[in-house]
């Protein structure tokens, strides 16, 4: 119940009803020019997120606001708002005609991430999805 009360409060625009399967394993690259930052993954309902070796490294790029600690993993049953800002407005027609010619599921959150995450207007970075 709290769950879905917290997804209200900062979904909006047809994203209200996205959740997370449990049942579903994905991984995701976040790359800047050539460098790997770090990987997102879901197992089991949970996210993980965790920087790579060569980021820990450098000290050229500060650690995103979300994840501050280089050296540590994060964990949460919720995607992170850096990740999900890079699903657009569901309501949106163009988006609406992807969802229905591609089949995908509108509720899905890993299936959303994989078909629109790549890209954001918010922040440089690419997220790629690993097969």
């Amino acid at each position: 119940m709290i769950k879905k009360l917290i997804n209200k409060l900062w979904r909006s625009d047809g994203q209200e009803d996205i959740s997370t399967p449990t049942d579903e394993n994905a991984s995701f690259r976040l790359m800047y020019k050539d460098l790997l930052i770090g990987t997102l993954q879901i197992q089991g309902g949970v996210w993980k997120f965790w920087y790579s070796q060569e980021f820990q490294m450098q000290n050229d790029i500060l650690p995103l606001i979300d994840f501050p600690d280089k050296m540590h993993e994060y964990q949460s049953n919720q995607l992170w708002p850096f990740f999900s800002y890079r699903i657009p407005g569901l309501n949106q027609p163009a988006v609406q005609e992807i969802l229905k010619h591609e089949s995908i599921d509108s509720n899905n959150e890993i299936a959303l991430l994989k078909k629109f995450g790549r890209v954001s207007i918010f922040n440089p970075y690419m997220l790629n999805s690993i097969l």
